[in-house]
């Protein structure tokens, strides 16, 4: 069969199924799995993390049924972050260093291969609803990697500068415009009206469900029945409508019997955008230093929290250092599926750390930002070799080198205010030689041309 002939399959099959396809029982079938990725959500946003300004009883009840994670990381922004959650390497790896723009020719590369195909030849449906940022021509779309559905948009919602000719922002349905301009307030909530009619689609047969989530990313748009209910301010509201949503979908999985058997995450892209003098309304970092962008904790250290009733542990919080990486060995250990062999996966599965059977596979963390190595974290220490700030208006400043580096204790001194290096020097060489030998092993993919050739026409 090609590859048209089979998304034609595909979509046809969509067209055809009944609206309400009973189950069948979940002891003889693969789990599902149900990927919640916010964007832009601070450490510190939900309540079940801390928050007293908002209130998430959904997501809350996520990590009181299952495992709520303290160190999980992500990357600095987006599209690497996405990239890595999707292959489960570092983003240099597959060449994704940086957020990708409209019409530019890159996206994630054909050689890649992704928690979607994987899954896809496990025999499971697939689908990714929301934002996709990992390429927006036609052979960087889902559809072309590993999802056999896809709803919603190429890229972030704030790329419409009509000064440098970006297009109006688009909706699509697989590789159909449906919606441009999109109207954004309503974005979450039809999210979660595809994300449940594909869980309806596909009740009797395994399934992975990557639903990522458009807010709380600026421009920040709520539906009329959310706007008013946080008293966080609008950023409150979308966060909100988000813990309604994951609501939903848990609705949707106990209605067809498939919550046992179904497997929930719930994380973010990266950290919260801070709040400056232009920005008023953005996320909480919590204890943490910076925030997106950034490879300070702020900026890369995320929430998560995983379901999984009968196989997990309830109400048990690990503090293991875990990343986005993860994520995809995990679902293919639990799918007994295979990891690809013939290239390096950087990440490790978490089943038996999170069942209580053994300890966090991994005990360290290399933060990459660009194509560059900024910090290394080996147990509860963090060497940083280079650091870039944001300013108050809301700018990165330019990476500068730490001469000598920095050393903190992410116990003792979550916030990194305090360098410790010149009193513990044995350890700074130790961390020092992890970075110099993981990025001596490191072999980039092809890398994406510099913004302003993207930029020209």
């Amino acid at each position: 069969m090609t590859r048209r002939n089979f998304f034609s399959s595909a979509l046809g099959g969509y067209l055809s199924a009944p609206r309400f396809a009973q189950s069948e029982p979940s002891s003889s079938r693969p789990p599902n799995f149900v990927l919640l990725l916010a964007d832009d959500l601070g450490y510190e946003d939900l309540s079940c993390y801390g928050s007293k300004e908002i209130e998430t009883p959904n997501i809350d009840e996520l990590g009181q049924e299952g495992v709520k994670l303290v160190d999980f990381y992500t990357f600095p922004t987006c599209s690497p972050s996405r990239a890595a959650l999707l292959t489960g390497r570092y983003p240099l790896r597959s060449g994704v260093v940086r957020v990708l723009i409209p019409r530019e020719h890159y996206g994630i590369p054909a050689s890649e291969i992704t928690l979607g195909q994987e899954l896809q030849s496990c025999g499971y449906a697939t689908a990714c609803i929301g934002k996709w940022h990992l390429g927006d021509r036609p052979a960087y779309v889902p559809n072309k990697h590993g999802f056999d559905y896809f709803y919603g948009l190429h890229y972030s919602n704030d790329m419409t500068l009509p000064m440098i000719d970006w297009p109006p922002l688009k909706l699509f349905r697989n590789g159909q415009i449906i919606e441009s301009p999109v109207k954004q307030n309503t974005l979450t909530r039809r999210y979660t009206d595809e994300a449940i009619s594909f869980i309806q689609r596909n009740a009797t047969k395994p399934f992975f469900l990557y639903l990522a989530y458009t807010m709380p990313h600026v421009p920040l748009a709520v539906s009329k029945p959310f706007r008013g209910k946080s008293r966080y301010g609008r950023y409150g509201d979308a966060v909100t409508e988000i813990d309604w949503s994951a609501g939903e979908i848990m609705k949707a999985l106990k209605a067809r019997g498939l919550d046992s058997n179904t497997v929930v995450v719930f994380t973010s892209d990266n950290g919260a955008a801070i709040r400056t003098k232009f920005l008023a309304h953005a996320g909480s970092e919590g204890p943490f230093r910076s925030g997106k962008g950034t490879t300070w904790e702020g900026g890369v250290r995320v929430p998560c929290v995983i379901r999984w009733p009968g196989h997990l542990p309830a109400g048990v919080t690990l503090n293991g250092i875990t990343s986005l990486m993860d994520i995809f060995p995990t679902f293919m250990d639990i799918a007994d599926g295979k990891l690809p062999s013939d290239r390096t996966i950087d990440g490790k599965s978490l089943v038996d750390y999170l069942e209580g059977k053994s300890e966090c596979p991994n005990d360290r963390f290399f933060y990459y930002s660009g194509r560059r190595l900024f910090a290394v974290r080996v147990g509860d220490w963090k060497l940083n070799l280079i650091k870039r700030e944001r300013t108050d208006e809301g700018h990165l400043t330019t990476p500068v080198y730490c001469h000598p580096p920095e050393l903190y204790n992410l116990t003792s001194d979550p916030g990194e205010r305090h360098n410790v290096a010149d009193d513990n020097q044995v350890i700074v060489d130790r961390l020092a030689k992890a970075a110099l030998d993981f990025q001596s092993s490191m072999i980039p993919g092809k890398l994406p041309p510099p913004y302003w050739r993207a930029l020209v026409p």
